[in-house]
């Protein structure tokens, strides 16, 4: 069993009662002050919030609070030198010099990623508040923030959970993360993948790489039990989304394999009262997906969404495998058991996913159209992630690169992008539809609906090692 009071508490908790998030991007403008601001954060004296463990008890704190350091802030509070050299590479050069394999370029290059994050050398500590009202949001800011000689608040991102776990793209989201070997299983719900060692997700603890532990920082102290974050700011072309969604729906209207996709009559199935354009819209997004926006995945019901299906408790192997297309986007992230070209990666890529929409929600009755006139601009939204593993390298970078940008998982889909998430051309990007004859139908000319609007890496310590760095002189 872990000592979950050692863990910051949103490794493995999600917060799903506390829906409005913010993050508090922060400077160390002092050293000394910056140090026993984080010892007061481990007790929460002086007013600073205190920082939320994994084990709440009883009482359930009416906000929650988390902190993540880049190395840069790390350095800048004083880190030893020899207990630096030993964080991996990946976190040691920055979000920002990893660019290519993450395959932010084009209008997701970092040259064009707004402040702060234009100086990712100044970004040094990101807080992150999370409440059931924007008040309390407020109230935790200003707390944390009256030692004005601690950190300079560099800028905020917000967001908050749509009602029903819902995001900008139409989809359900939120439905399943890895459950952990030693962890009480809190959400309980079925599902075939296996439990994940510890050192999936936290330093210092054995992996399901047989003899390989991620090395740990040293003194142990500062290095275990903490794990990596990628903060991502993701902005969605939500729009632009529901026009391919269209102009998909019209191309297979008239291709001749359309009635095998959907037999004429089965309009119904989709929901209730459907066109045959408004039927084939909605899969299309379900295979882009891998799940119909209800959540339903295709390995289960591949015909319609089903609302008695579990949501979690499925595989790609067998009936599953011919229902869910090898390119669609959650296949790509976590391809479970299925047959991938790298065997021992199936589990091994495994990440905590935290995401939180911002933006207002998008209304298909009003929605924008770039060649008619507006009345202001289109407002921005999308997505704030946390991908959350022990290694950047092995499980975020690699998943980024090889599954989603590379489909080097899969010879099917090798040299296709994610159809949502990925670096896509018009001119280049497609994704096949399986038929239930073995067939498919491809589909061409998808765009970039996600671009990369900053983000960071940051080390998420324990609380002994906030207590350690809190002790530095």
């Amino acid at each position: 069993m872990i000592n979950l009071a050692d863990l910051q508490g949103n490794i493995l908790r999600g917060y799903t009662k506390k829906p409005h998030v913010r993050y508090l991007i922060l400077e160390v403008a002092e050293p000394g002050a910056a140090r026993r601001w984080l010892a007061d954060s481990v007790s929460g004296r002086n007013g600073v919030p205190q920082i939320t463990s994994g084990d709440w008890g009883k009482n359930k704190p009416d906000t929650c609070f988390n902190i993540g350091l880049t190395y840069e802030g790390l350095r800048a509070l004083g880190t030893p030198s020899a207990s630096l050299k030993m964080f991996p590479n990946e976190f040691v050069e920055g979000m920002t010099a990893r660019a290519v394999k993450l395959g932010d370029v084009g209008r997701s290059a970092p040259e064009k990623w707004p402040a702060p994050f234009n100086e990712p050398k100044r970004i040094h500590l990101i807080a992150t508040i999370y409440a059931e009202k924007v008040e309390q949001l407020d109230v935790d800011q200003e707390r944390a923030l009256t030692d004005v000689k601690a950190f300079k608040l560099l800028d905020t991102r917000e967001g908050y959970n749509f009602p029903g776990d819902f995001v900008h793209f139409g989809y359900r989201d939120n439905i399943t993360q890895p459950r952990f070997e030693g962890v009480p299983d809190s959400q309980r719900y079925p599902d075939r993948q296996p439990k994940a060692p510890l050192g999936t997700v936290l330093l210092g603890h054995p992996t399901n790489l047989e003899g390989l532990m991620w090395r740990v920082p040293e003194p142990a102290e500062l290095g275990h039990n903490g794990t990596f974050n990628a903060f991502r700011v993701l902005k969605q072309d939500v729009a632009g989304f529901e026009r391919y969604l269209d102009h998909a729906a019209f191309y297979l209207f008239v291709h001749p394999k359309g009635g095998e996709l959907l037999p004429h009559g089965d309009e119904e199935k989709i929901g209730k009262g459907p066109s045959r354009h408004t039927a084939l819209r909605e899969i299309v997004a379900a295979n882009l997906c891998g799940r119909w926006r209800d959540g339903t995945p295709l390995a289960l019901s591949a015909d319609a969404p089903d609302p008695n299906e579990n949501l979690t408790n499925f595989d790609y192997v067998g009936v599953g495998d011919a229902r869910c297309p090898h390119g669609a986007h959650i296949r790509r992230c976590n391809p479970r058991g299925g047959q991938i070209v790298q065997r021992i990666a199936n589990n091994s890529r495994r990440l905590v996913r935290r995401g939180v929409p911002y933006g207002p929600p998008y209304d298909p009755a009003n929605p924008y159209d770039p060649a008619k006139p507006y009345d202001g601009d289109e407002p921005e939204r999308g997505l704030l992630g946390n991908f959350i593993g022990a290694s950047l390298g092995a499980q975020f970078e690699a998943m980024s690169c090889d599954w989603l940008n590379l489909g080097l998982q899969d010879p099917r889909i090798t040299g296709s992008n994610d159809p949502i998430s990925g670096t896509n051309d018009p001119g280049t990007s497609w994704f096949d539809l399986p038929l239930k004859s073995g067939g498919t139908i491809r589909l061409p000319g998808f765009p970039e609906f996600v671009s990369t609007r900053g983000g960071a890496y940051m080390f998420l310590p324990s609380l002994a090692a906030i207590q350690y760095l809190a002790d530095l002189r």
